[in-house]
């Protein structure tokens, strides 16, 4: 019996610079992703996080799951910079990590130059 289209979480397993961004998805490894990202140690990750969403910790549970590999998590917030809430700051400084909010363009550029410069950097990219 067939089976109908089948829907998994968007993951490309390894680390990438951003291409390009914007039109409400990015452009990385020759790919393309319609949504938020999660760039992280053990890849790049569809995030359900948007510009209207609350910047909750519950967003950030993947990060915190590969907190001893990241020194620096850049957030780029949309295309305006938007304060992290107080709880969000204290848990990941409290795991070791140091947060940067930003717009979303200034994370990604950020992002890639840390990449190349094989930092210990994660990024939670909002798209615009």
């Amino acid at each position: 019996m067939r089976k109908g289209i089948e829907i998994r979480d968007a993951h490309f397993p390894d680390r990438a610079p951003i291409d390009a961004y914007g039109n409400g998805g990015f452009r990385f490894a020759d790919m393309s992703h319609r949504g938020s990202l999660l760039c992280l140690p053990s890849g790049i990750h569809g995030w359900d996080a948007t510009q209207d969403s609350m910047l909750e910790p519950k967003l950030f549970s993947r990060i915190f799951e590969e907190a001893d590999d990241i020194e620096v998590l850049l957030v780029g917030t949309g295309p305006e910079i938007r304060r992290l809430p107080q709880a969000l700051k204290i848990r990941l400084r409290d795991a070791g990590i140091i947060s940067d909010p930003m717009s979303t363009g200034a994370a990604v550029r950020t992002y890639n130059v840390m990449l190349a410069e094989s930092r210990a950097v994660a990024a939670a990219l909002i798209s615009v």
